[in-house]
């Protein structure tokens, strides 16, 4: 991205991504740091290592899919953190459907049956600010994960910066779509974990390619039912110059719609995640790119956070995390697909081997 697109991003957006991914890696590398020692082993009883004695805190994350495989590596990520610290793995509930009504009902049992630390992927503006009230002054610290909203209360927030995501995305769009119409599938339309990325789109298009229009396609929470939704919408405009995703199952159905009618190079595809359809969409070039926002991480690192905050006493504060986005193209998908890792929803839980050299990372201070 050049100067002249960096100033034209909103500057909260700005100083939410330099704040989030420099106080995040931070945090994260001193949190590594100082769990080391802590017994691998969860149990009913207190834990030992650097911390000393610490009880066995019982954490809830409260979320809005609990079925979509997306968040296959979130769930790995939270068992891995609790292992390492030596509490029970958290519970893992809210809604299958994205049903907010639902999320609010679980976190308001987590808070009546006494949890000591909630992650809550913040859906909505307003069902989670008196139950996250109630929590606080009960003692139990909330975090956000995956989504925010405005006007709510969390400590911190882990996961992606929605909108500068959707915004680079866009970017990128118009290096492939002058004009014409573009499909962009959203699994929750209006819901804070992927409006803000369809805005962000919408927003980026304007300035770089001001002749594209941009239907979105409510492709609905439901996983299995996605790929209907899209192709349905690919049948009613197939003079479409692209077809896109703002979430992860939206995105691997158009990796199957384009892989199943062979239109391989023929239309412009993007979206997010790293489902498996997904990356052989990529690695086959039915999809120009994905997006890997670290799903893992918002696991791993809200359960670090919240067990950071509850043995210091509130004395360490979790900081914002930005969990990042790294496009992933067919010049290196290779990986994502050969590691078949748990860090990304594989099946292999062993360590994956480190490469023998590195990429050079992008300049600090520009988008990867």
């Amino acid at each position: 991205m050049s100067d002249d697109d960096q100033i034209s991003l909103p500057s909260r957006r700005r100083a939410l991504k330099y704040f989030g991914a420099g106080g995040g890696a931070v945090a994260a590398s001193a949190l590594l740091a100082a769990c080391q020692g802590v017994r691998d082993e969860p149990g009913s009883g207190p834990a030992g290592g650097a911390f000393g004695s610490t009880p066995a805190w019982r954490f809830v994350f409260v979320n809005h899919v609990t079925t979509n495989s997306f968040f296959v590596p979130t769930r790995t990520g939270l068992a891995d953190a609790a292992k390492m610290v030596g509490i029970p793995e958290p519970q893992w509930t809210g809604s299958a459907e994205g049903n907010v009504s639902e999320m609010a009902n679980a976190f308001s049992t987590a808070v009546n049956g006494g949890a000591d630390g909630i992650a809550v992927a913040l859906t909505d503006d307003n069902a989670f600010v008196e139950p996250t009230k109630r929590a606080f002054a009960k003692g139990i610290p909330v975090i956000a994960y995956n989504a925010t909203a405005a006007g709510n209360h969390p400590l911190t927030y882990v996961g992606q910066d929605l909108y500068q995501s959707g915004f680079l995305m866009g970017r990128r769009i118009a290096r492939d779509v002058a004009d014409g119409l573009i499909l962009v599938g959203i699994s929750q339309p209006g819901g804070n974990n992927v409006q803000p990325r369809l805005d962000g789109i919408t927003d980026a298009l304007k300035q770089a390619a001001p002749g594209v229009t941009v239907l979105p396609v409510n492709t609905g929470a439901e996983q299995a039912a996605e790929l209907n939704a899209i192709a349905a919408a690919y049948d009613g405009h197939t003079d479409a110059k692209g077809v896109y995703a703002v979430d992860a199952g939206s995105t691997a159905s158009i990796a199957q719609l384009l892989t199943t009618r062979g239109l391989q190079g023929k239309v412009h595809a993007g979206g997010y995640d790293t489902l498996t359809d997904t990356l052989k969409g990529v690695q086959s070039g039915a999809l120009d790119f994905t997006i890997d926002q670290s799903a893992y991480l918002q696991g791993f690192l809200s359960v670090l956070y919240l067990y950071l905050y509850r043995v210091s006493g509130t004395l360490v504060t979790p900081p914002f995390t930005d969990t990042g986005l790294t496009f992933v193209t067919k010049d290196n998908v290779g990986p994502y697909l050969t590691a078949d890792s748990k860090f990304e929803g594989g099946r292999k839980t062993e360590p994956v081997p480190m490469p023998s050299s590195i990429p050079l990372p992008a300049p600090s201070g520009t988008p990867r």
